[in-house]
């Protein structure tokens, strides 16, 4: 199996874990792997998350062949090519983007209410950094570029009246990272219904376990 095949194969299951978990609905979203020749594969525009087949990717470029253009005779990608370039020309170390418009996650990125990282731990593992970006049209140049400013600061960006983008090192990890938002922000909302306060852990306890929890080496953020 070629490393196209490998990563079109983790993508596919990825998706169908997305929809099969409420993380994905209807046919939005869009999700990528970086390959290993300097590009990346990308779901191709309309397609369903939980039913991917082997064709419906597509090849694109990163900058150094003109970012975005579609390598080979593939589908066309998603209109979403430019966060998803900007993430990767901007962050060498992520291997996987995932774009979705989960409900509870979703519903924060339509308010102005922060999601807290220290709830428990895998919050604190996975959403360190969470940052905001102001609404741009779906696809824009513009959309790209403000991701672009926030690359380097966060894994983790709500998309102001759209939705979010979340990106790790693998695609397991942004997987776990979109479900660890998600069942963050229906904690918080559900909590509220309730009339439960939640207590959150101290930033100095969340600096501890990062510095200490040995799962993996301590990012250093930008800004």
């Amino acid at each position: 199996m070629t490393r196209r095949e490998e990563t079109a194969a983790e993508l596919r299951a990825a998706g169908k874990y997305m929809m099969d978990n409420g993380l994905a609905w209807g046919n939005a979203g869009n999700i990528s792997a970086r390959l290993g020749d300097g590009g990346f594969l990308i779901t191709a525009t309309g397609t369903f998350l939980g039913e991917l087949g082997e064709d419906d990717f597509a090849d694109c470029a990163l900058a150094s062949g003109g970012a975005g253009a579609v390598r080979g005779t593939g589908k066309e990608p998603s209109k979403e090519v430019p966060m998803h370039a900007a993430v990767y020309e901007e962050r060498p170390d992520i291997g996987a983007v995932l774009h979705a418009s989960p409900f509870y996650s979703t519903l924060f990125a339509c308010a102005s209410e922060p999601v807290p990282s220290g709830l428990f731990v895998e919050t604190m593992y996975y959403l360190e950094r969470i940052e905001r970006v102001g609404y741009h049209h779906p696809g824009s140049a513009a959309l790209g570029e403000a991701v672009r400013a926030k690359a380097k600061s966060a894994n983790v960006l709500l998309l102001e009246n759209h939705g979010v983008l979340v990106y790790d090192a693998s695609v397991k990890e942004a997987r776990m990272a979109l479900q660890t938002l998600e069942m963050a922000c229906r904690m918080i909302v559900e909590a509220l219904g309730a009339g439960i306060g939640l207590n959150r852990l101290p930033k100095t306890i969340e600096s501890d376990f990062l510095e200490k929890s040995g799962y993996r080496p301590r990012r250093k953020w930008e800004g």
